[in-house]
């Protein structure tokens, strides 16, 4: 399983997660994005209806109604309610303790160093685990390159 690992440098999560999110439903898959305390889905509900003028991310919640036909769902637990093939994780989370998804990606900020600190154990048990690892860092403008 690809684990990918998304150091946060120039852009904020806000404008970093609904691209990625797009990439994955352009490939077709199903996504979801695990966030911690669960009072922070709400927030991530909002941004994916108002990110951009031009349209929005179809998405649920966790517990809202129809959640298993979401193409995006925002949840604070571990099952993989809406069969998805990509998870998210954005506020720490346990990267080998999800099996069932062709892509992991774990995204942290890289100017909170509790966030950078856990990035790194989350970085060791995935390789640990046999976990095809990667690491991407943000370039001053703003583009992905990877560095691991």
């Amino acid at each position: 399983m690809d684990v990918l690992f998304y150091h946060l440098q120039q852009a904020p999560l806000e404008r970093v997660l609904p691209d990625l999110l797009q990439k994955s439903l352009q490939k077709g898959w199903r996504a979801m994005v695990e966030v911690d305390p669960p009072e922070r889905i709400e927030a991530l509900d909002a941004l994916l209806w108002t990110f951009s003028d031009e349209g929005f991310l179809p998405h649920g919640v966790g517990n809202g109604p129809r959640a298993a036909e979401q193409p995006v769902l925002i949840c604070n637990d571990v099952d993989n309610v809406n069969g998805a093939d990509i998870r998210f994780f954005v506020d720490g989370g346990d990267v080998t303790a999800h099996q069932g998804y062709q892509r992991l990606v774990y995204l942290f900020h890289g100017h909170d160093e509790a966030a950078v600190a856990r990035a790194r154990q989350q970085w060791k048990a995935a390789r640990d685990a046999e976990m095809d690892v990667t690491y991407w860092l943000q370039n001053a403008a703003g583009a992905w390159e990877k560095r691991a």
